[in-house]
């Protein structure tokens, strides 16, 4: 009759758990499960994959999510060390020069005084100053073309439309025809 009653006392799993416990095994089954399992892929260093609608990738053994912005987080991301000459990057002028140049103060210096000295330095400093103010001519056109774009009308909490600018189309002619002399101007100037 005791036999009957441990029986029902103890199930099946509970004699396993003690058994695991006594063999040492404290990570072991006692029970089967049957059901939903999850797939699962193991991935190495550098592989991209998708999930849940985000890319994923492994960088230095992490796992990391890829964004739209990754990449104009690393154009903006000064290292602590000149990729060309190994040298500290901490002070301000080494920063200015790697946004431009993408290597220290020293190393610029050393490139500007070998491109003297092969007699390229001239061009090298009008391509330079070009290229900022071909920048700033299309800024401004691009500033230019927003006003003339802009509607600028509100609509009132008594849902009035009104108008706190009126560009009309003379207006708008104008505006293009200022932009266009001041471009044709500066250009001029630039080859």
């Amino acid at each position: 009759m005791n036999e009957s009653l441990l029986k029902k006392e103890f199930k099946e799993s509970d004699i396993q758990r003690v058994r695991n416990l006594v063999n040492k095994d404290f990570t072991g089954k006692t029970k089967q499960q049957i059901g939903y399992q999850k797939k699962f892929t193991r991935y190495s260093e550098g592989d991209i994959w998708e999930e849940n609608g985000k890319t994923w990738t492994i960088k230095n053994g992490i796992k990391q999510n890829i964004t739209k912005l990754d990449k104009a987080k690393k154009a903006i991301r000064i290292p602590l060390a000149c990729p060309k000459c190994s040298g500290s990057m901490n002070h301000h002028l080494h920063k200015k020069m790697y946004k431009i140049h993408g290597f220290c103060f020293d190393c610029t210096v050393e490139y500007e005084a070998s491109l003297r000295e092969a007699g390229l330095y001239e061009e090298y400093e009008k391509n330079l100053m070009q290229g900022n103010i071909k920048s700033f001519l299309r800024e401004i056109e691009d500033y230019t073309m927003t006003l003339i774009d802009n509607e600028n009308t509100y609509v009132t909490e008594h849902g009035d439309v009104e108008d706190w600018k009126s560009n009309t189309t003379n207006q708008k002619q104008k505006l293009l025809k200022n932009l266009q002399t001041y471009i044709d101007i500066v250009s001029k100037h630039v080859d």
